[in-house]
C-alpha cells in the first residue's frame, strides 16, 4: 500500500505553486524530498555518516546533481545509451547548491555527507536549476542531520523592466538581468549571473527582490519539517577535541610573530616560508609525545591564530599583506599578440596573478553543441579556463577538468558574451591558461580574454574587465573593511568573495559568496561601487595596450563570410553528388559549409583571400538568384534570334530581350545592335507563369525628345482575309509576316 505523503505548498506572488513532499520516495536515506513546480520534478536525498571522518580539517560535503534523459522523453546520445559522467551544465548546478549549503553546517562537523539531486520530470516553463537548492535544503530539513538552515535559491530575471521569479526559457532569453540568488532567512549568501551593462543599484534591487521569495520558501520548509517526526531531534556528533590551555600556548607564542610578518609587504612564496618557519618554531616548543598526540590540533590552532592576526591587522591598521591600501589595485602589465601563430592572444598580469588567453576562430562546424535534458544550444562563443598546478608552485596529478575550472570558465564566458557580436561569422573559442595565481585568476582571465578578442579582430562592442572584492567583518563591533583585488590569503581568511565584471558603462556578470550572516545592503553597495572604481582603473590600463578591435583578422587567419540563400537553392549549389560545390571550392580555394536554418540556407565561405571568398559568394548568389520584377540587372548576351536576344542575368537564369524592347527607335536586325558576349543592363518587366522572364533595355534608356509612339497596324481576322494570290503558299525567298506582341 502506498504510504501517505507529507506535503507543503509554497505559493509564489504570481499564483504559481511549488509542492514539497516527503515520506514516499527514497525512505532509507537520512532525508529525502520531492519538489514539484509545473511539470518539473526533482528528487533530493541526503545521507551523512554516523562516524566522523578521521584526520580531516574540513567538512567533507559532496553535492551531486544529475538530469535523467527520460525526464524529457529523450535518449542519451552516443553509443552507450545511459547517462554517463556529469555535463558542464550539471556541474554548474552542483556548485550553485554547494556554495549555499556548505556554510550552513556546523563548523566542527566532519562527517562524510552526500546530497544527491535528480531531475525526474522536465517542464521547459520551469528551469530545474532554480529548484535544486530548495530541494536539497528540504531533504536536509526533514532529516536528523545537524543543519543551521534551511536555505533556498531562486532565479530572478528582469524583462521589460519587471522582475520575475523562476521564469521559463523564453523569458530568460529576453531578460537583461539573469541571476541565481541563494541565502538564508536573514541574508543573501550566494549570487551568480549575467547582466547587460546594468548599474550597481539595479543589480542590488534584483537581489533584494529574490531574497523576498527565498524567505517565503524558508518559512515553508520550517513548517514542512515540523510535520516530520525524525526532524525534531538532531543527532549528536563528534565535535572533535578542544584544549583551551593548548590554544593559549599557541596564541601566546605565534600571534605577535604572525602579526609582524603580516605587517611586512612580502610576496606569496616568501610570506608562506616565513609563516611555515614560525609554525616549525612552535612545534619545537612541544615534546615528541605531545606532538604525536596533539599535532593535528596544534596545526588547527595555528591556522586560527594566523587568521585572527591577519584580520586584526587589516581592521586596525587598514594594511594588507602586500602593503596595499584597502581600495588599491596591484600593479598591472599587459601585452597582446604575444603568440605569433595564434589567431589572437593576450597576457594580463596583476601582481602575482597571470593569465594567458588565446583565441581560435572557426566555422559553424566548430560550434560547442550542448545537448542536455533541460538545455540545448549551439554555442558559437565559448571559453575554457585551465588552472595547472604549477601556477601555485605545486605538484598535483592532472585528472581532467575540475569543477572549479568549469565554474570559473563559465563565469568569464558570461562576462564577455554580451559584448561579442551575434552576427560574427566565426565560431570563437577562447582558452585561458592561468600561469601564476595569487587570487582573482578568473578575473584576470576576463581581462586577458577581452584583449585577446580585440587582438583577433573580433569586433567586440566594448572592453571588459573584472575584479574580485573581499570583506573583513568584525561581528562583535561591526567594524569592516572592503578590499579591492583580493589576494588568495585574503579570500581564504576573509568573509566575502565578490567577483564583478563589466564595461565602463555597467556590470555584465558577477559571482558572490558571503560567509557571514546579516550582511546589510549598505555593505554590498559599498563593495559594488568600490569595485566599479577598480574596474575603471583596470580598463584604463588595458586600453593603453589595445583600446579597440583590429579592423580585420590577421593576414594568416582564414577569413569567413556568411550569406543566406533560399533553402530551395541548396541542392543547386551543392550539385549532384556534391560535384558542383567541390568544383567551386577548388576554383576559389575556399571551404564552403551549408546548413539549413528555417526557410533559409546559411552558407559559410572560409578562405585566406577575401577576393577569392567574394568570387565564391558571387557564384553562389548567381546560382541562388531570384530576380524581382522592376529591378535592373547587368547581364550577358548568350544567344541572338530574329525576334530578340537571350540575356543571362544570373548563373543559369536567362530572359528574353525582345527586339521591340532593345531601343526606342525601331530595330530591324538584332545583330546590328547586339552581339553574343556583350554586357547589357536590362530591367525585368515580368515573370510569366511558366517561369519565362521578359526583359527590357529600352526601359532604362532615356526616351528621345519628341519621340512619338509608332502606330500599330490592326490585324484583320483570319476569316475576313481574301484568297492569297500564291494559293496560300509562300513564294521562294519571301519571309513570313513578322509576329509582333
Amino acid at each position: 500500500m502506498k504510504p501517505e505523503p507529507i506535503k507543503q505548498i509554497i505559493t509564489l506572488d504570481d499564483g504559481r505553486e511549488i509542492t514539497l513532499e516527503t515520506g514516499v520516495l527514497a525512505k532509507q536515506a537520512d532525508g529525502s524530498a520531492v519538489v514539484r513546480m509545473g511539470n518539473t520534478m526533482l528528487l533530493a536525498t541526503v545521507v551523512s555518516n554516523k562516524e566522523a571522518k578521521p584526520d580531516v580539517d574540513f567538512f567533507p560535503l559532496t553535492v551531486d546533481y544529475r538530469e535523467k534523459y527520460s525526464a524529457s522523453g529523450k535518449f542519451p546520445g552516443g553509443f552507450f545509451k545511459r547517462e554517463g559522467r556529469p555535463s558542464s551544465e550539471e556541474i554548474l548546478v552542483m556548485r550553485l547548491v554547494d556554495r549555499v549549503l556548505r556554510p550552513t553546517f556546523p563548523k566542527d562537523y566532519r562527517h562524510d555527507t552526500q546530497v544527491m539531486i535528480s531531475l525526474l520530470s522536465y517542464d521547459e516553463d520551469v528551469q530545474p536549476d532554480a529548484l535544486a537548492g530548495l530541494a536539497a535544503s528540504a531533504a536536509i530539513s526533514v532529516s536528523d542531520i545537524p543543519f543551521d538552515g534551511p536555505i533556498s535559491e531562486v532565479r530572478v530575471i528582469r524583462k521589460d523592466g519587471q522582475f520575475m521569479i523562476n521564469p521559463g526559457i523564453k523569458d530568460i532569453e529576453e531578460a537583461d538581468i539573469d541571476l541565481m540568488v541563494g541565502g538564508t532567512y536573514d541574508s543573501v549568501t550566494m549570487v551568480e549571473g549575467q547582466m547587460h551593462e546594468v548599474s550597481e543599484e539595479e543589480m542590488l534591487d534584483a537581489i533584494d527582490f529574490a531574497h523576498q521569495t527565498i524567505r517565503k520558501q524558508i518559512e515553508a520548509q520550517k513548517e514542512f519539517a515540523t510535520k516530520v517526526t525524525k526532524a525534531q531531534t538532531k543527532r549528536d556528533y563528534d565535535r572533535g577535541e578542544e584544549d583551551e590551555e593548548l590554544y593559549r600556548k599557541v596564541y601566546e607564542f605565534a600571534y605577535d610573530r604572525i602579526y609582524a610578518i603580516a605587517s611586512q609587504p612580502t610576496g606569496k612564496q616568501e610570506r608562506k616560508q616565513m609563516f611555515d618557519a614560525v609554525k616549525e618554531e612552535l612545534k619545537e616548543q612541544f615534546d615528541e609525545e605531545t606532538l604525536e598526540e596533539k599535532g593535528k590540533l596544534i596545526s588547527e590552532y595555528f591556522s586560527e591564530v594566523k587568521k585572527k592576526a591577519v584580520r586584526h591587522l587589516i581592521l586596525d591598521e587598514q594594511k594588507r599583506l602586500d602593503g596595499r591600501k584597502p581600495d588599491e589595485i596591484r600593479p598591472i602589465w599587459t601585452e597582446v599578440n604575444y603568440l605569433p601563430s595564434v589567431h589572437g592572444s593576450a597576457i594580463f598580469t596583476r601582481g602575482e596573478t597571470q593569465a594567458l588567453a588565446q583565441v581560435t576562430l572557426g566555422t559553424s562546424m566548430d560550434v560547442n553543441i550542448i545537448d542536455g535534458v533541460s538545455f540545448q544550444d549551439e554555442e558559437r562563443f565559448y571559453l575554457h579556463y585551465n588552472f595547472p598546478p604549477y601556477s601555485t608552485g605545486e605538484v598535483k596529478p592532472l585528472r581532467g577538468t575540475s569543477r572549479r575550472e568549469i565554474g570559473h570558465g563559465h563565469l568569464a564566458q558570461r562576462a564577455l558574451e554580451p559584448m561579442v557580436p551575434t552576427d560574427s561569422p566565426y565560431t570563437i573559442r577562447v582558452v585561458s591558461d592561468v600561469l601564476e595565481s595569487n587570487g582573482s585568476s578568473s578575473m584576470a582571465t576576463v581581462c586577458a580574454s577581452s584583449m585577446a578578442l580585440m587582438d583577433a579582430g573580433i569586433q567586440i562592442k566594448k572592453q571588459v574587465a573584472g575584479i574580485a572584492m573581499g570583506l573583513i567583518w568584525d561581528e562583535e563591533t561591526g567594524r569592516h573593511v572592503v578590499l579591492s583585488d583580493i589576494l588568495g590569503d585574503e579570500d581564504h581568511l576573509g568573509d566575502m568573495d565578490f567577483k564583478v565584471t563589466g564595461t565602463a558603462d555597467g556590470i555584465t556578470a558577477c559571482q558572490m559568496d558571503i560567509k557571514i550572516k546579516n550582511l546589510d545592503r549598505g555593505v554590498l553597495e559599498k563593495a559594488l561601487h568600490q569595485a566599479r572604481e577598480g574596474r575603471l582603473h583596470i580598463l584604463g590600463i588595458m586600453n593603453q595596450t589595445i583600446d579597440k578591435p583590429r579592423p580585420d583578422v590577421k593576414e594568416f587567419v582564414p577569413k569567413i563570410e556568411r550569406i543566406e540563400i533560399p533553402k530551395d537553392f541548396i541542392g543547386a549549389v551543392i550539385g549532384k553528388g556534391g560535384k558542383d560545390i567541390q568544383q567551386l571550392q577548388d576554383e576559389t580555394d575556399t571551404v564552403i559549409v551549408i546548413k539549413e536554418e528555417g526557410d533559409m540556407g546559411v552558407v559559410e565561405i572560409m578562405g585566406k583571400s577575401r577576393e577569392k571568398i567574394q568570387e565564391a559568394i558571387d557564384i553562389i548568389r548567381s546560382i541562388a538568384f531570384e530576380p524581382e520584377v522592376g529591378e535592373v540587372y547587368e547581364g550577358r548576351i548568350v544567344s541572338i534570334k530574329d525576334f530578340g536576344a537571350f540575356v543571362e542575368i544570373g548563373r543559369g537564369t536567362e530572359g528574353l530581350l525582345h527586339i521591340s524592347e532593345i531601343d526606342w527607335k525601331r530595330t530591324r536586325d538584332v545583330n546590328d545592335v547586339l552581339k553574343v558576349g556583350d554586357v547589357v543592363r536590362v530591367k525585368l518587366l515580368s515573370k510569366e507563369p511558366n517561369g519565362k522572364l521578359r526583359l527590357s533595355r529600352k526601359a532604362i534608356i532615356p526616351k528621345p525628345e519628341g519621340y512619338v509612339e509608332p502606330e500599330r497596324r490592326e490585324r484583320r481576322p483570319a476569316h475576313g482575309r481574301g484568297p492569297r494570290r500564291d494559293g496560300g503558299k509562300h513564294r521562294p525567298g519571301n519571309r513570313p509576316p513578322r509576329h509582333e506582341d
